[in-house]
């Protein structure tokens, strides 16, 4: 155990935070910790929208499904998937990069690029006492996002993060066990196996809604992913990919 594990361990998403910006300082580190992360094969695919502007806050806030934390918060931040500056590059050096960028390879080291870059940074802010919530709501309307923003072609807007001061810090949801999720040498063949450890997670999890909510909620894990994935949500996605020029080959 050490400083960097017990942060990552200690992980939970906040909701309420104090009304205190973050400084240039913090922003900065958050932002270097998180460029610090892999990439593959050095493409760098990825760009951070810092948004302070109040207005554009509060409107990013709405679309998000009103969720007041993506409007009071120390600093919001937008992840970016981002092949715009390679077709910079393409101009640049004067090659022809299109079937390339335009490949499902790229669009997925784009994203795997800002996740992996993310949650360097959601780690640096916890590490400084800070708490975060990524936000996937600013997906319902990336149209929207993105004229706001100002965002160009090849560049998809993938989720937000709120960070502060925590004004209030809630409990950890318990995750998958283990032996569930790691597999040796190959995927789980047993399914009795697989059903049965899915089973013990929905005990796990309807004990810790009971104690959470003082027996108002009880949810089984699956049973809240199904009424969740029943919900046919986002579905004009890969319309919007494409019409933004990624994912196309």
């Amino acid at each position: 155990m050490n400083d960097v594990i017990e942060t990552i361990l200690n992980h939970r998403s906040i909701r309420h935070f104090e009304n205190k910006a973050l400084t240039e300082e913090q922003i900065k580190t958050i932002v270097t910790c998180a460029q610090a992360a892999a990439t593959s094969s050095f493409i760098q695919a990825y760009s951070i929208i810092g948004v302070k502007d109040p207005v554009k806050k509060k409107k990013l806030a709405e679309l998000a499904g009103n969720q007041e934390y993506v409007e009071k918060n120390g600093h919001f931040f937008v992840f970016c998937a981002d092949l715009y500056r390679h077709s910079m590059i393409e101009e640049k050096e004067n090659k022809n990069l299109e079937v390339s960028l335009e490949s499902t390879e790229k669009f997925m080291v784009a994203l795997i690029d800002t996740a992996l870059a993310a949650q360097n940074a959601v780690i640096a802010a916890e590490s400084l006492g800070l708490g975060i919530c990524y936000i996937g709501g600013i997906r319902n309307n990336l149209e929207e996002v993105k004229k706001i923003l100002n965002i160009p072609d090849r560049v998809i807007p993938l989720f937000g993060l709120a960070v502060g001061y925590p004004a209030k810090i809630t409990g950890q949801k318990p995750r998958l066990p283990f032996e569930h999720v790691y597999h040796e040498d190959e995927y789980e063949p047993n399914k009795e196996i697989y059903l049965q450890q899915l089973d013990e997670y929905n005990e796990i999890i309807a004990n810790y809604y009971l104690q959470r909510t003082d027996g108002v909620r009880k949810d089984r894990w699956t049973e809240q992913m199904a009424a969740m994935l029943e919900k046919q949500t986002r579905m004009y996605m890969k319309d919007f990919i494409q019409k933004n020029k990624l994912d196309l080959r």
